[in-house]
């Protein structure tokens, strides 16, 4: 049987814990934590914790949102789980620092809205997000057909030599710009055929979720509210339900509007949180990558810690016995 630990497949016999796994990847001297299907196992449950096949695995080194902490989409490692796009900056400066600000290896590119390849001597998007320092993610943003979107990223290969790695986005209507879930998964299934590699937009709908994963996307990008608005994740729970049955990496895509709406993000488990309008339109977008890439980590570090349980009465911290009165 074949189970995902860090966004790969890997084969283990029927019977094997969690223990034998770790055995098997050498990892019996080091200092690790292990995520198991979205929780945390400590390590005293390593031999009462069976493998079944389709389990995910995300093992790191140590606990914290530290340079061990990777994740994978499409067989490519990063460190950052916060992705970036390119719109709505002042100007080109802004771009740059904004993007190195917040320290994202994968920064989103809407292909027939950017400046990419016009006319010589004006300033190329290119220029600030050089290839070879960023893992370019072409997106379909502003397509409402799946025939829009498939030509859009075949374009994208096109421009980018034989770039596969995309993000698809189908909308719905210009003033929600919810995505139209039937015409993603036709593009969807089109672009798959084709070899892409498709990191998918949706609704935050779980059925959903699951049927984009089952006819290949290598991430689905379930949104926290509508693109643009700000208003944090609208429905934790459906979000907590996508995490749990999925088989891909998870990042919330599109809502996002403060540092905290990042954190909650990541404490729920997901993989990452791509954002551009929360940065781009703070009063100081520079300051604001900043901060959106601290509480990446936060919040990442918070998941892999655990949360204490909430209870509907106080506990004291201090002891109550010794008292002198």
């Amino acid at each position: 049987m074949h189970i995902i630990v860090n966004g790969e497949s890997r084969p283990v016999e029927q019977g094997d814990t969690l223990t034998d796994l770790i055995a098997a990847l050498g990892l019996n001297d080091t200092r690790i934590a292990v995520e198991y299907n979205g929780a945390i196992v400590s390590r005293s449950q390593y031999d009462a914790t069976p493998l079944h096949e389709g389990d995910r695995l995300e093992i790191v080194k140590a606990i914290g949102g530290g340079e061990d902490d990777c994740w994978s989409v499409a067989g490519r490692r990063f460190q950052s789980r916060l992705l970036v796009g390119t719109g709505k900056y002042r100007d080109m400066e802004q771009t740059r620092l904004a993007i190195a600000a917040s320290g994202a290896e994968i920064v989103t590119v809407a292909i027939r809205r950017s400046n990419i390849g016009q006319t010589p001597g004006e300033p190329n998007l290119l220029d600030v997000i050089p290839p070879d320092q960023y893992t370019l993610l072409p997106n379909t943003a502003g397509c409402y057909t799946a025939e829009d979107a498939i030509r859009t990223c075949r374009l994208a290969r096109e421009l980018l030599d034989g770039h596969r790695l995309v993000k698809l986005e189908v909308l719905g209507d210009p003033k929600t710009l919810y995505p139209d879930v039937q015409g993603t998964l036709e593009a969807a299934r089109t672009l798959v055929a084709e070899g892409f590699e498709v990191m998918v937009y949706t609704t935050d709908d779980p059925v959903m979720a699951k049927r984009l994963e089952a006819v290949g996307c290598v991430a689905v990008m379930p949104l926290a509210a509508p693109i643009g608005s700000g208003l944090g994740i609208r429905n934790p729970y459906n979000i907590l339900t996508i995490l749990e049955n999925a088989r891909v990496p998870i990042l919330v895509d599109a809502g996002v509007g403060t540092a905290s709406d990042a954190a909650i993000a990541m404490e729920l488990g997901c993989d990452g949180v791509l954002m551009n309008t929360a940065i781009a339109e703070a009063q100081q977008p520079v300051l604001m990558a900043g901060a959106m890439k601290k509480a990446i980590e936060a919040g990442r570090e918070a998941f892999l810690a655990g949360r204490m349980p909430r209870r509907r009465y106080a506990s004291a911290s201090s002891p109550e016995t010794g008292l002198f009165f």
